[in-house]
């Protein structure tokens, strides 16, 4: 079967264009520009078109990314939700959503299913070391002894579910794990309870018997203590991701000896405060685009370095985001445990801007809102000579945000002071 995929290079429809692969299909794709995750699909055998988003007459199936706002119709064109809702379908699936912890806890728990010989088949929002640096992995089928009345027959696969757009209402899983709930993506839910409207119609999709793991289910402190001596990827933060992983795992039948040993040897996500660097300074790169994902991170790095100087190099995700969650942005750099702070401007998300709204927002404002020495404005292109300028030997510098302001690691990392 020929499947093609407009968006290709979408850390969601990449993974499902690798299960495709996997499968032995030809898999072909667009997108408008070249990165790390198309050029990982070319090695795997993808044959990858940029410049735009073209379909392709001949494919059997097309899939789209959300993100595409104009994209073929017919009996055989899916956004990636509904192809990826049929695949939950044919296998015991488990799905993670929720505001944020979704990859961490989504990789926490893969790890683990695969320590106890369940072999699944993962799709994840961000690159894994244990997975060759991708953000899929291909399963099998379960060992024999494992959960077999719980499985019954089916091979077991592993989502994160994106509740943006109501993506997530397109699956159909066994076990849901929700990490939170809290006011996010209100271009399109508008306030916190439509976001809990429909996260309550999502965990509707559960069978009879379906497996609901939240926050209320952990219930021993103890394991929190467990959990913050063998982890080596610092934070509270991370520590509440295991704690929901451990108790999921529990729900399968999983002993707690696979389960911690799985998470003493988990070695972080790509973008999840990914230290790329020690020495002249500490180099840590970071997806936090949210109020609590920043204060999540900024806190851990606090906690681990308590005592270092600590810079954080923040570019705003989406104008909507900013626009809606304004005051939350401002108390959170407000106190945030850090000693220096640039903001640079937001990052334009193509197709999910309104025109009014990026009229009414920008980056300088936010700084004037913080009103802390502090805080500087920035345009990305004078980073590195301003850090260049300033920084000092053995300090710490976060690079954080969902765009692309991740690139200027690179540069980073070659940077000596």
């Amino acid at each position: 079967m020929k499947v093609h995929f407009l968006g290709i290079g979408g850390i969601g429809v990449s993974a499902l264009a690798q299960y495709y692969l996997a499968k032995g299909h030809k898999v072909s794709g667009s997108d408008l520009v070249f990165s790390e995750i198309t050029n990982l699909l070319k090695k795997r055998g993808a044959k990858i078109t940029i410049g735009k988003n073209v379909a392709k007459k001949d494919a059997n199936l097309t899939i789209y990314s959300p993100a595409v706002t104009v994209h073929p119709r017919g009996v055989h064109t899916m956004s990636y939700p509904e192809a990826l809702g049929e695949l939950t379908k044919q296998h015991f699936t488990i799905a993670v959503c929720g505001t944020h912890g979704k990859s961490t806890t989504t990789a926490m728990l893969s790890l683990i299913l695969i320590k106890a010989g369940f072999d699944p088949t993962v799709i994840i929002g961000t690159k894994l070391k244990e997975f060759g640096n991708g953000n899929f992995r291909a399963g099998g089928e379960p060992k024999r002894n494992v959960a077999r009345t719980l499985l019954r027959g089916r091979n077991v696969l592993v989502i994160e579910a994106d509740e943006h757009f109501g993506s997530f209402l397109n699956y159909w899983p066994e076990m849901i794990i929700v990490t939170n709930i809290e006011a996010d993506h209100l271009d399109y839910y508008k306030n916190l309870k439509n976001v809990k409207k429909s996260f309550k119609k999502f965990i509707g999709h559960l069978p009879k018997g379906g497996i609901l793991i939240q926050n209320s289910n952990i219930k021993n402190q103890n394991d929190n203590l467990k959990l913050k001596k063998i982890l080596k990827v610092p934070g509270g933060h991370n520590v509440y991701d295991a704690s929901l992983a451990l108790t999921a795992a529990r729900a399968l039948k999983i002993t707690d000896k696979i389960s911690l040993k799985a998470l003493s040897k988990y070695k972080g996500a790509w973008r999840r405060f990914e230290i790329i660097k020690t020495k002249p300074f500490i180099l840590v790169s970071d997806y936090g685009h949210n109020p609590q994902k920043v204060m999540a991170a900024l806190k851990a790095a606090r906690e681990k370095w308590p005592k270092k100087e600590i810079w954080c190099v923040y570019q705003p995700h989406q104008y909507q985001r900013t626009y809606y969650l304004f005051d939350d942005f401002v108390k959170a750099f407000k106190t945030a445990p850090v000693n220096r702070i640039i903001i640079t401007d937001i990052y334009d998300v193509a197709g999910r801007e309104e025109t009014a709204t990026k009229k009414q927002i920008n980056s300088q404002k936010l700084v004037q809102a913080i009103n802390k020495k502090k805080v500087i404005y920035l345009p990305k292109d004078k980073i590195i000579n301003y850090l260049q300028a300033n920084m000092q030997s053995g300090q710490i510098i976060i690079i954080m945000g969902a765009g692309d302001i991740y690139l200027l690691t690179d540069e980073l990392e070659k940077m000596k002071i």
